[in-house]
């Protein structure tokens, strides 16, 4: 998730997750990108509930300490995080790292078998959407989202569709999200506006051409980062989005008017 928000996180600086998410994301059961996940523990340490407190600072005692160090070397890891480690001791190390998105921690052992339970629900890689449908109708509220962050390509393209926006938001944090998978997403016309807008916001994906002009060709996408978005195209995709109907007819004029003046404002 690296130069952009993080959609989960944002749901806890809120305060809009309910106690049982608070305390399986102290578990370290969410499994979202690393980066992500340290954020929510470090907000965890100080929850209301002393369970999540509690919970939260044994999860984050189990990370290894040089692992930590290093992964506090990213670049992209923001300067309160790296004074919240700090404060207990935690010095980042100054030789570069890998970014990855993998998540640090994962559940403590002792709850291994409601884990294996829950991922028995997420299903397979290589199962089909039919299967996949199946399986998520089954799925209370928590399995949906520890499913949107853990689950299949196919479970995912399911659950970023859900009505509950966390659930969708999840989807969005997984660390198995590819970019050809955000692209598709990009496209959807049954997605909400608030999906569109959190990949429009993530420098990291918009450097990718295709799914700026998945985004602006999309007619969920909010008008505002359509119009923004539009400077970026292509005089061939230019002139089509101008002849698009689909789009709002604001942005299908404003790109008229950038056809018409050879792509100046």
């Amino acid at each position: 998730m690296s130069g952009g928000p993080s959609p989960l996180l944002d749901f806890f600086k809120k305060g809009e997750v309910p106690r049982d998410v608070r305390l399986l994301a102290a578990q370290g059961a969410l499994e979202t990108r690393a980066l992500e996940q340290l954020a929510i523990l470090s907000l965890l340490v100080g929850d209301a509930e002393e369970e999540v407190r509690t919970t939260a600072e044994s999860t984050l005692a189990r990370i290894p300490v040089d692992a930590l160090r290093k992964f506090l070397g990213r670049s992209d890891v923001p300067s309160g995080l790296r004074e919240f480690f700090a404060a207990r001791g935690v010095i980042p190390d100054e030789i570069p790292v890998v970014e990855g998105d993998d998540p640090l921690v994962t559940a403590a052992d002792g709850a291994a078998g409601a884990n294996e339970e829950d991922d028995d629900e997420i299903g397979a890689e290589d199962e089909d959407q039919a299967t996949a449908a199946q399986r998520v109708q089954k799925m209370g509220f928590t399995q949906r989202l520890k499913a949107a962050v853990k689950g299949s390509r196919e479970i995912r393209s399911l659950l970023i569709r859900d009505p509950n926006k966390m659930i969708a938001a999840a989807c969005l944090s997984s660390p198995k999200i590819t970019e050809q998978e955000v692209e598709s997403i990009a496209r959807m016309t049954n997605v909400s506006d608030d999906v569109l807008r959190i990949i429009g916001n993530n420098r990291g994906w918009t450097k990718n051409y295709s799914i700026v002009v998945g985004l602006v060709k999309n007619p969920k996408t909010p008008v505002a980062m359509s119009m923004n978005m539009m400077r970026r195209l292509n005089d061939r995709d230019l002139s089509l989005l101008s002849l698009d109907r689909n789009v709002p007819e604001p942005l299908r004029v404003a790109a008229r008017k950038r056809v018409s003046s050879g792509g100046k404002e």
